[in-house]
């Protein structure tokens, strides 16, 4: 191949490789780092033998992806307060107009997928992103990870159960989510506390990733009355020269709260039967790359 001809073929498949990457690793830069080290190893090796550059491109990937995740899993025990993943914009309520694959993609996507997919290992997490997101058959899968085709079912079957098990039963109609989040901030911004406390569930929990880099609360908050508090404090904290919109976060609607134009905080719901079940406020300045206005 020629250097334009192998440059055109990794473009190509760039949007599916940060995917994959993006949905193991849970951050943009992590992501980007795995994917610059696919194209030097795809520009490096001989490829007279690949048939199927996606596939090839898919399985480099995918290891980087395996050998980041258990470099980068040391990081999470050193930092302060809790992780999230970080957030990133996405559109696909628009480019994803069949209901059944939007709500696939929705989920892989979803933080609270991501947040219990941090307790698989790096193997299954590896798995069940490719199954579950791409729809790769298990005999694919086999072949990327050099595992037997009977290893990677077994390895489907439990990361399923465990995603399955962990995950938070929310509803993913995009209107009522929508419909429910805007609720949520017009109660919060405009100081109607009774209102606010009638959204949440009685159990609701609020997650906070700040990095120690701003205003969260380092452990999870549990319970309607203490979520319902920290959320009026933080609706009264004066952000200069802010401006608030909603948008499309990891698949569904998220309030993204811009100061003097950049990101400072998003602030994004999970809901159930009508109710938050959990909040996530991500304030970590340097995980707000990827929600960016362009």
């Amino acid at each position: 191949m020629a250097t334009e001809t192998l440059t055109d073929v990794f473009e190509e498949h760039r949007h599916v490789l940060t995917a994959v990457a993006y949905r193991m690793l849970g951050r943009v830069a992590d992501a980007e780092d795995v994917v610059q080290d696919a194209w030097l190893r795809w520009t490096a090796q001989d490829r007279t033998n690949v048939a199927e550059p996606r596939g090839y491109l898919v399985r480099i990937t995918t290891r980087l992806a395996i050998d980041r995740l258990r470099q980068i899993q040391s990081r999470h025990e050193s930092y302060i307060g809790p992780w999230l993943p970080e957030p990133i914009a996405t559109d696909i309520g628009h480019t994803t107009p069949d209901l059944t694959e939007r709500a696939v993609l929705a989920e892989s996507v979803s933080l609270a997928v991501l947040v219990v997919m941090e307790s698989l290992s790096p193997l299954e997490r590896a798995v069940f992103v490719l199954r579950e997101a791409f729809g790769f058959a298990h005999g694919e899968i086999a072949a990327i990870l050099e595992r037997s085709e009977a290893a990677v079912r077994q390895l489907a079957g439990r990361a399923r159960r465990h995603v399955d098990e962990r995950k938070p039963r929310y509803d993913v109609d995009p209107v009522e989510r929508r419909h429910l989040t805007e609720r949520f901030i017009a109660a919060a911004s405009g100081g109607d506390l009774e209102q606010l406390l009638a959204l949440l569930a009685p159990d609701v929990r609020l997650v906070g990733d700040s990095g120690g880099k701003a205003r969260a609360p380092l452990q999870v908050l549990q319970g309607v009355g203490n979520v319902g508090r920290f959320l009026f404090a933080v609706a009264k904290e004066a952000i200069p020269a802010a401006e608030g919109r909603i948008t499309e976060v990891n698949g569904a609607p998220a309030l993204l709260v811009l100061s003097g134009g950049k990101p400072d905080s998003v602030i994004h719901v999970d809901i159930a039967d009508g109710r938050i079940q959990c909040v996530y406020i991500m304030r970590n300045p340097d995980k707000l790359s990827g929600v960016a206005p362009m």
